[in-house]
């Protein structure tokens, strides 16, 4: 770290406390003596809250190692003194990808009630109150290190989206009580908690270092390759610089598709706007799955990102390697794949850094605040940054979804080094979509059902989805190559002998489109089972997706059809006085949902995640109640078995 002088110079600073900044090294610490912080994201919120609890720990005098939990050993917990949790809920209450080995590691019945004692601990979450399961994964954890013997330090904290200041509503207190707690009881981390002076004004050091190269020295393995070979190669080494940004096995592309197809699924003006892509793979042996996702890296528009250059003062045609600077929050294991591969720094603000559609951390306003040379662009960043400014930061920030450009346009004296910019800019994230098509019945092609998303901020402002505007923009002409990863969904693929209760309003009804038209092939060589499909959008007329498709496999014993025993429902929630939605669709056939469901069937629901799994579920309850003639509280355990058998499947997305 270093501190800033009154006359806004860089100071750096040595030992263990100067000029107001505490020093800290964990090097050679032994697990006792550490505060560890382990983290599980799915969307970089947890890990931006459990670097927050790093720095703040550093700050008051104690050595703190920030590391996701699968990068970190479940076995040796007894051996911490304490550990500090921030875990995210994802889905239905799911634990994020990060978290799911070690989850299952701490489920062994082997492990006794005091395999723990002696652990001090803290559990953080984040989710959604608008979720049924709210902060399920972080209740879950909590209650399983109790159980395991694990003192708990405070009360687990649960952080909201819905409210007013996102998250760190909840965050800012629990940390506050944890540092009380702390500091009180001094034997808990073997050392006393320092308090930290508000007055203080202290820049950590960045998480990267960014080294120059002369261009005429790097000696490029891009002239030689193809077109192909050398995006691939680009996006692979601009992408493994910043590995605590993006997922492992992420840097390189597993594929690159074009599209073929461009086609509207919805009438023009109707207030919704859904597109069919059809993409063909450049190479013969893409692989995928029926329920799978379709992982795309979008394009940024490119007068962003030379607007970013311009604001930033920055030269688009260096070539630059990023490296980790040290250790991060004290982990050693910070290590780059391409240490010694540069690329252009205009190439590495195209493939990894978003300036032009996501919003920035609060942490990116605390530094802002220190590079500010006009007084009140200072003030403001410094209310921004403080509790008192945390709800305003809010409002201004994340419910504007102002960008990265917006804001430094706003304060235009904030000249930041692009050491810093690497770190605080959010990272240019790939999109996930259901894949709408079957391996078997389109080989070589990947389909999608995509929305188009727009909506209007709480002043006013229009904003667009970065991924699902561009891919509607494009010309199938163009031949544009598109970076793509597939990856397991929600969703497991059926064998055909299973029978499927299907539910997908709206674009959920994407991975069904691909069930369904795997069926009726399988169909075609042996007997399959029969397929209820219930879907729902707003009217006949204006958005009823892939109507053709539907009522084709409905009628003269398609897999839809009656004489197959499967059937078709829609619902259209706006063509009539009274909404009618999917659940009200499968309650009018309830009989028949409860004979498939009593003869083995399988549950799939795919959609948007506010109400529409919780009250699919509750009518699903009911249906089981009156069909099978039980009272509500037995089908409510029947469903949850029905879960436990991996018979009941959400995909769920906002």
């Amino acid at each position: 770290m270093v501190s800033i002088s009154n006359d806004g110079v860089q100071q750096p600073t040595n030992g263990n406390y100067q000029n107001g900044v505490i020093m800290a090294s964990t090097n050679g610490l032994d697990n006792k003596t550490r505060f560890l912080i382990l983290y599980a994201s799915q969307t970089g919120n947890a890990l931006d809250a459990a670097e927050r609890v790093g720095r703040e720990a550093e700050h008051r005098g104690c050595p703190a190692v920030v590391l996701s939990m699968d990068e970190s050993d479940a076995s040796s917990l007894p051996c911490e003194r304490t550990v500090i949790f921030i875990v995210s809920t994802t889905g239905q209450g799911d634990t994020p990808d990060s978290m799911k080995v070690f989850w299952k590691f701490l489920l062994q019945r082997t492990l006794s009630q005091h395999w723990l004692k002696g652990v001090h601990y803290a559990v953080f979450g984040l989710g959604d109150s608008g979720y049924q399961k709210f902060n399920f994964a972080a209740k879950k954890l909590d209650k399983r290190l109790s159980d395991l013997g694990a003192e708990p330090l405070i009360e687990k904290g649960l952080g909201n989206d819905q409210h007013p200041s996102g998250y760190e509503g909840a965050l800012d207190d629990w940390l506050s009580s944890l540092w009380k707690v702390l500091k009180k009881n001094p034997n808990i981390l073997l050392r006393e908690i320092n308090d930290v002076d508000p007055d203080t004004e202290t820049l950590d050091c960045p998480k990267y270092k960014v080294i120059y190269h002369d261009a005429d020295s790097v000696q490029s393995e891009f002239v030689t390759a193809s077109e192909l070979e050398s995006i691939e190669l680009q996006i692979e080494r601009a992408r493994s610089m910043c590995p605590g940004k993006f997922g492992r096995n992420k840097h390189k592309p597993h594929c690159f598709l074009q599209m073929i197809k461009n086609q509207p699924l919805t009438r023009v003006g109707c207030g919704k706007d859904v597109h069919h892509f059809e993409f063909e793979a450049q190479s013969p042996d893409i692989r995928y799955q029926v329920g799978d996702v379709l992982e795309i890296l979008p394009s940024q528009n490119p007068s962003a990102v030379e607007a970013f250059i311009q604001r930033c003062n920055l030269n688009p045609d260096l070539y630059i390697t990023v490296q980790p600077n040290g250790t991060e929050n004290g982990n050693p294991n910070l290590t780059s794949d391409a240490l010694s591969d540069p690329v252009k720094l205009r190439t590495f603000v195209e493939l990894t850094m978003d300036v032009a559609s996501a919003s920035p951390r609060r942490y990116f306003f605390e530094i802002m605040r220190l590079f500010a040379t006009e007084d009140r662009e200072k003030e403001k960043l410094q209310y921004f940054a403080s509790p008192e400014g945390r709800d305003d930061l809010y409002q201004y920030n994340q419910r504007e979804r102002r960008t990265v450009i917006e804001i430094l346009e706003d304060f235009p004296s904030v000249q930041l080094p692009f050491e810093w910019l690497v770190q605080l800019v959010p990272p240019l994230k790939t999109r996930a979509f259901s894949i709408s098509s079957s391996p078997l019945a389109h080989p070589n092609q990947v389909h999608l059902a995509v929305s188009v998303v727009s909506w209007s901020t709480p002043f006013k402002r229009k904003r667009w989805g970065l991924c699902s505007t561009w891919l509607a923009g494009l010309n199938p002409e163009g031949r544009i190559h598109i970076p793509v990863w597939f990856n397991r969904g929600s969703l497991p693929p059926p064998s055909p002998s299973l029978p499927l209760v299907l539910i997908g309003p709206g674009t959920g009804c994407a991975p069904f489109r691909a069930f369904i038209a795997e069926r009726a092939l399988q169909s075609t060589s042996e007997p399959t089972a029969p397929i209820l499909f219930f879907f729902g959008c707003r009217n006949e007329e204006n958005d009823f997706l892939y109507r053709d498709f539907w009522l084709s496999h409905a009628e003269c014993g398609g897999v839809l059809s009656k004489e197959k025993g499967g059937g078709f429902f829609v619902a259209f929630s706006r063509d009539q006085p009274q909404k009618i939605y999917v659940q009200h669709k499968m309650e009018e056939e309830g009989r028949r949902v409860w004979s498939m469901l009593s003869s083995g069937a399988a549950v799939y629901i795919a959609g948007s995640s506010t109400k529409m799994p919780a009250d699919v579920m509750s009518y699903i309850e009911k249906i089981v109640a009156k069909e099978g003639g039980v009272p509500l509280e037995s089908s409510v355990r029947w469903l949850r078995a029905l879960e436990k058998a991996g018979k009941y499947h959400v995909e769920a997305w906002s």
